[in-house]
C-alpha cells in the first residue's frame, strides 16, 4: 500500500486515519494513509462502512481506538492513552472541515443567502470572502433571493456544498451528495463537482456507491467491505484490479487520463493520447491541449490476435495479456491488458478466451468502439 504520510523538511504531509469501532453485528477497523490532495473516494455497497468511517473522520462518531491527523495536525489520538494516560480529541465544531450530507437540510423560512449566512455566523473560521468564492464556484449567484421550496434537487445540493465551502475548511467531506437526485439532476451537478475537483486546493473525501461518479471525480480509491478497507490506491490501478470482492457488474472498466491532441469537426470527434497510444472519442468541446478523463468499460473492449483494418471499430491498440480470471457469470471471463503503461479490462465469453488461446504474456489487439468511450 502506498504511504502518503511523509515529511517535507519540517512539514508533515498526508492524512492518517486509524479507527476501531464495534457494535453488535458490525465493526469498523481501518488503517489508512491517504494523500492530502485531490479527491479520495470511499467506495462500496450499502452497509460497507463508508458513512461510518466518514463520521469518525468528522468526529461525529468517536472510535475508542482511533487516530486522525491531517498534514501533521492531530484531531484525534487515543494512542496517547497508553503513552500519557489521556487521549487527544478535538470536537467536531472545532475541526476545520466542511461536511456535505445527502440532504442539504435548508431552513425553509430563509432565502438561499440567509441559509448560507446562517452557517457563517456559527463558524469562527468563516468570512464573507469564503462565501463569495463558494457562490461563484458553484454558480448559485442567481439563486440567492429564492426560498428552498423553489429550488430543484440539484440546486439544493449546490447550496449545501457552497455552505460547506464557505467555512474555508482544510478538509471537505461529502457523503453521497448525489444519492437523492434523479439521472437528469445528477448530470446537471456533476460538472460543478468536476470544477471543484479542478480548482479546490484542499483534500476531499467523497463517499459513493456509484461507479460513474467515482470515475469522473476520484483520484484515489478506498474500497470498503464489511467495515474494512479491502483495497487502497490510485483510481486507475485500483479499478483495474481483478481480485477485488466488489461487484461492479456492467460497470467494470478503467479510467484513463488523456490529452486532447486533435479535433475532427466534420465527424464531431476528438483524438486523445495517453502512454499507450491514441483514441478517437466523441467531441465534447474539449480544447486541444486539455487533459481529460475517459472511462472504458470492459464490455466495450474486444480482442483480436491480429490487427483488423476492415472494421467499423475506430480504435485498435496493441496490448499484452496480463491476467485472465472467471467473471461473476460462469459464461464470462475478465481479461486485464497492458496497453503501454496503462491497464485495460475486457469482458469476453470463456469460449472466446479458450478459442483464442489467451494466456498471460500474449500480444493481442484491443478493439474499442469510439461511441463507447465516456468522457
Amino acid at each position: 500500500m502506498a504511504t502518503y504520510w511523509q515529511k517535507r523538511g519540517h512539514e508533515v504531509t498526508g492524512i492518517q486515519a486509524r479507527f476501531q469501532l464495534a457494535w453488535p453485528g458490525f465493526a469498523i477497523d481501518v488503517d489508512l494513509d491517504l494523500p492530502a490532495h485531490g479527491v479520495t473516494a470511499l467506495f462500496g455497497q450499502s452497509g460497507s462502512g463508508k458513512t461510518t468511517l466518514l463520521r469518525c473522520i468528522a468526529g461525529l462518531e468517536r472510535a475508542p481506538k482511533g487516530r486522525f491527523a491531517i498534514n501533521g495536525e492531530i484531531w484525534q489520538d487515543d494512542e496517547q492513552n497508553a503513552r500519557q494516560g489521556s487521549g487527544h480529541w478535538i470536537p467536531t465544531h472545532q475541526r476545520p472541515l466542511g461536511y456535505v450530507f445527502q440532504e442539504a437540510s435548508l431552513f425553509p423560512h430563509l432565502t438561499v443567502l440567509g441559509n448560507l449566512r446562517y452557517g457563517l455566523r456559527r463558524a469562527a473560521n468563516a468570512h464573507q470572502q469564503g462565501l463569495d468564492q463558494a457562490i461563484a464556484l458553484l454558480g448559485i449567484g442567481h439563486l440567492l433571493d429564492r426560498k428552498p421550496e423553489g429550488l430543484s434537487g440539484g440546486e439544493r445540493s449546490r447550496i449545501g456544498i457552497a455552505r460547506a465551502l464557505a467555512l474555508r475548511p482544510r478538509l471537505l467531506l461529502m457523503d453521497e451528495p448525489l444519492a437523492a437526485l434523479d439521472v437528469k439532476r445528477k448530470q446537471e451537478i456533476l460538472p460543478y463537482l468536476e470544477r471543484l475537483h479542478r480548482e479546490l486546493d484542499i483534500p476531499v473525501i467523497y463517499v459513493s456507491h456509484a461507479a460513474d461518479e467515482i470515475a469522473r471525480l476520484a483520484d484515489h480509491l478506498v474500497v470498503m467491505e464489511s467495515g474494512h478497507a479491502v483495497a487502497v490506491g490510485p483510481l486507475a490501478t485500483t479499478l483495474a484490479r481483478l481480485d477485488l470482492p466488489i461487484q461492479l457488474g456492467e460497470d467494470v472498466g478503467v479510467v484513463l487520463e488523456v490529452l486532447v491532441v486533435e479535433r475532427d469537426a466534420t465527424w464531431h470527434l476528438a483524438r486523445v493520447e495517453f502512454p499507450g497510444g491514441s483514441l478517437w472519442v466523441r467531441d465534447g468541446g474539449m480544447p486541444i491541449g486539455q487533459v481529460v478523463r475517459v472511462r472504458i468499460l470492459a464490455r466495450d473492449v474486444s480482442i483480436a490476435l491480429h490487427q483488423v483494418t476492415a472494421t467499423s471499430i475506430q480504435n485498435c491498440l496493441p496490448a499484452t495479456v496480463d491476467e485472465l480470471v472467471d467473471d461473476q457469470h460462469p459464461a464470462s471471463s475478465l481479461l486485464r491488458l497492458q496497453v503501454g503503461t496503462m491497464p485495460l479490462l475486457a469482458r469476453l465469453t470463456r469460449r472466446s478466451a479458450m478459442g483464442l488461446g489467451l494466456a498471460p504474456g500474449m500480444h493481442v489487439w484491443a478493439q474499442i468502439k469510439t461511441v463507447a468511450l465516456i468522457g
